[in-house]
């Protein structure tokens, strides 16, 4: 679980002062725009588009608009929904200047719904101030204080904790790794019975078909599906199989595929892959030392980078790890991913950021990367992070562009469809009706550099 503790310290007190247009005061425009509008796999090409009142006024050829309004000329770029990170980290602590700094860096990635997945009380009263609108941010759906082995050590306990938390407001249960069949039992049950989703990791001592059958809202990590294939697993300790059973991958059977993947569908149980997980933290073809290179790494501290390139070479230095097995685990991975979109087992895009290589906002557009290297087409990976959010988290007007819609967009400079990489080039994010363009974000990224 140590692995699972490596938070994001935010040193700077900057405090924000970005500029932007809310719709509900002026009108905003998009002109000669394209449109990715995400509600079928086509680009509405030469399009005007009014937003007002947070939402999706109108979209035609030739529309009239206020003259005060703030038209964007988007020739040549492409309009599409903006994004969620179903699991993100919000430092989970009473700083407020940290909290708005990581939500910065989610919006300003085009990033306009997260759910946080380690709770903490005042993300509570955060949650109501990004609601307000006195925070600037994304959407923010919260998770309680995890759920572990070492929070919970009582079924009593753990039944008492639901109702805590069910009290206090939260959105959803972290479960973290830890939890017994006895206690992840009273958990489970209390949950359904007040009526609080739990969602998270899938603990070693509990299996993957215990927590389908216990409903799940969503399992991230694909937390026990390697495990839930390999035979003899009730032999083995913890300790034998790895994190996420990385060196028992070799031994799985894959004719269990399709057992696994009938049982999440007929559950209704969502899937966070956090594939960047893997293909970073895990692989032995991304060295530590690699993550300096990356410019985005100059929005984390030094301290963490270095706590990060750490971990990497202890979990390389473990006499279990072999670089071909682990190559073999990355890619029963991708195949469960894949088996996941082709089964119509519901998929959501999140990357656990800021965990191991990992950072807020950008790094959620490498995992649509990592989706498409699954073998999803940049569609299917791009309705993880809008329709099927909508659908999950019961947004009707959200996750597509059409009139009515939540103004939730992000202006790129590249069709999406084409090249997933094209989510990266942003011209500009509307988060919650709020425009924030390109000068005005590389501003306030500008301050956040470490």
């Amino acid at each position: 679980m140590k692995h699972f503790a490596l938070f994001l310290v935010f040193l700077s007190t900057w405090a924000f002062g970005q500029q932007t247009v809310d719709s509900r005061q002026r009108e905003v425009v998009f002109t000669s725009v394209s449109i990715v509008p995400m509600d079928t796999e086509n680009v509405l090409e030469n399009q005007m588009v009014i937003i007002k009142d947070g939402k999706v006024s109108a979209i035609g050829k030739k529309l009239k608009y206020g003259k005060d309004a703030l038209v964007v000329e988007g020739k040549g770029k492409y309009l599409m929904p903006g994004l969620a990170e179903m699991h993100a980290h919000v430092p989970p602590n009473d700083n407020l200047e940290a909290h708005k700094e990581v939500l910065f860096l989610f919006a300003a990635n085009g990033i306009t719904n997260i759910r946080g997945m380690l709770g903490h009380p005042s993300h509570i009263s955060l949650r109501a101030k990004v609601n307000s609108g006195e925070v600037f941010g994304p959407r923010f759906y919260t998770t309680g204080p995890s759920f572990n082995g070492l929070s919970v050590k009582t079924a009593e306990r753990g039944a008492e904790m639901v109702r805590e938390q069910k009290a206090a407001g939260y959105d959803f249960l972290k479960l973290h790794p830890g939890l017994t069949k006895e206690t992840f039992g009273a958990i489970a049950s209390t949950a359904n019975e007040v009526g609080i989703p739990f969602a998270g990791h899938v603990s070693f001592g509990v299996g993957v078909w215990r927590a389908i059958d216990a409903g799940y809202s969503s399992i991230d990590h694909l937390d026990g599906f390697v495990e839930a294939m390999v035979p003899g697993i009730e032999g083995m300790v913890e300790q034998q199989t790895g994190l996420f059973g990385m060196f028992v991958a070799d031994q799985a059977d894959e004719t269990v595929i399709p057992k696994l993947m009938q049982a999440l569908k007929a559950k209704n149980i969502w899937v966070v892959p956090t594939q960047s997980l893997a293909d970073r933290w895990f692989a032995a073809n991304y060295p530590g030392e690699e993550f300096l290179k990356d410019p985005d790494s100059k929005y984390m501290n030094k301290q963490t980078v270095i706590q990060w390139i750490e971990s990497k070479k202890n979990l390389m230095a473990n006499p279990q790890y072999e670089a071909a097995k682990i190559e073999n685990f990355i890619r029963l991975r991708r195949k469960l991913i894949y088996e996941c979109q082709k089964n119509g087992v519901g998929l959501l895009l999140g990357c656990d950021a800021p965990q191991v290589f990992n950072v807020p906002g950008f790094s959620t557009h490498n995992e649509l990367k990592y989706l498409v290297d699954a073998g999803l087409t940049p569609y299917q990976a791009l309705r993880t992070g809008t329709v099927n959010v909508a659908s999950y988290l019961n947004l009707p007007d959200a996750g597509t562009i059409r009139p009515g819609a939540l103004a939730d967009l992000i202006l790129v400079d590249g069709n999406p469809l084409t090249d997933i990489t094209n989510t990266k080039k942003i011209s500009g994010v509307m988060v919650r009706g709020q425009w924030l363009s390109k000068s005005e974000i590389e501003a306030g990224l500008k301050k956040l550099e470490k």
